[in-house]
């Protein structure tokens, strides 16, 4: 008789919690038995005896890891592995996995990227806010609204959901940079309409508009901090739809309330939900959303699919799709 795998499926409360795992669950097959809970620690006998954890931005501490002596993946239900301590887990020999090469959260987050950037470009919030409240803005607005035709695009991180940016960039006539530690094929760059790979530092001295879609690591945090922000043409906008630890929140706000920096449109913060002493709340020139990115209706199936066929694979014997590596982001 095969031995029984066991499945821990953590969705915390902002991520939908029990009711959302339930629907997880009935994805896997009915030989593996699927424990739903809302926090890793929630079910201490069935973390113990979980061969996976399948996490939707939920905490997988070493802690957590420790405590399930069988466990062999963790699979993240996201393109993103910084909830899970990853150097934890290596060292136990316990695999950590993405669903980064399913494409799933691709579409929304370039879409949800384009949506703040064309809400800066053409001042939507302040606009509707006036208008609400019976005040014909257009003599004061008129000067601040600009255009995406003919800006450069700076995008850091140009994996699967920055190409999915770039490709919408040629549409609207920008010029596309990018920065990472890699240099994308040839043909690919030409595909995305002659992006041209280049330094950090100089990509935010020419970008009109940078976007982050970088994973948050130890390398990678505050990736844009003070120094850097300062960098920036007092005209550009910073578009943040990845992991909110990426950007130094204190000194993104200092910029935005000197003037050093237009706007910001941001989809992601550092914790969340924010807390309501988070100064970008109330920043000039913002625009904000809750982390809805990866959550439409269709992503979150696309999500919820590429992470159980990550797991059944797995646990069929199939080497692990998608394994992170902390020190290669």
């Amino acid at each position: 008789m095969t031995e029984p795998r066991n499945v821990l499926a953590v969705v915390p409360p902002h991520m939908g919690g029990r009711p959302t795992g339930n629907a997880l669950a009935t994805l896997f097959p009915g030989t593996v038995h699927v424990t739903v809970v809302e926090a890793a620690d929630e079910d201490p006998a069935a973390l113990r005896e979980a061969h996976v954890v399948v996490t939707a931005l939920a905490p997988v501490t070493a802690a957590h890891i420790a405590a399930a002596p069988v466990l062999e993946l963790v699979q993240c239900a996201s393109h993103g592995f910084d909830y899970v301590d990853a150097a934890a887990a290596r060292a136990r020999g316990v695999a950590v996995c993405t669903i980064g090469s399913s494409d799933a959260e691709a579409q929304n987050v370039a879409e949800q990227t384009f949506a703040l950037m064309l809400a800066l470009a053409k001042q939507l919030v302040p606009a509707h806010n006036a208008l609400a409240e019976g005040d014909w803005a257009l003599p004061r607005l008129q000067h601040s609204l600009t255009e995406l035709s003919g800006k450069t695009l700076g995008i850091v991180g140009l994996g699967q959901i920055g190409q999915q940016v770039a490709r919408r960039a040629t549409a609207f006539d920008m010029t596309v940079l990018y920065a990472g530690r890699r240099r994308v094929a040839a043909e690919t760059e030409e595909r995305l309409g002659g992006a041209r790979h280049v330094p950090l530092d100089e990509l935010l001295r020419s970008s009109d508009y940078v976007t982050l879609h970088t994973p948050l690591t130890d390398d990678t945090r505050h990736l844009l901090d003070a120094g850097r922000l300062a960098l920036l043409k007092p005209t550009a906008f910073v578009v943040n739809t990845a992991r909110g630890a990426l950007i130094d929140q204190d000194a993104l706000a200092d910029a935005l309330e000197k003037g050093t920096v237009a706007g910001a449109g941001l989809d992601v913060f550092d914790p969340e939900p924010p807390t309501p002493a988070l100064r970008l709340l109330s920043a000039p020139n913002v625009v904000l959303s809750p982390h809805v990115g990866g959550v439409t209706r269709e992503t979150v199936v696309r999500i919820a699919l590429a992470a159980v066929q990550n797991v059944t694979g797995f646990l069929a014997g199939d080497p692990p799709r998608d394994v992170v590596h902390q020190d290669r982001p």
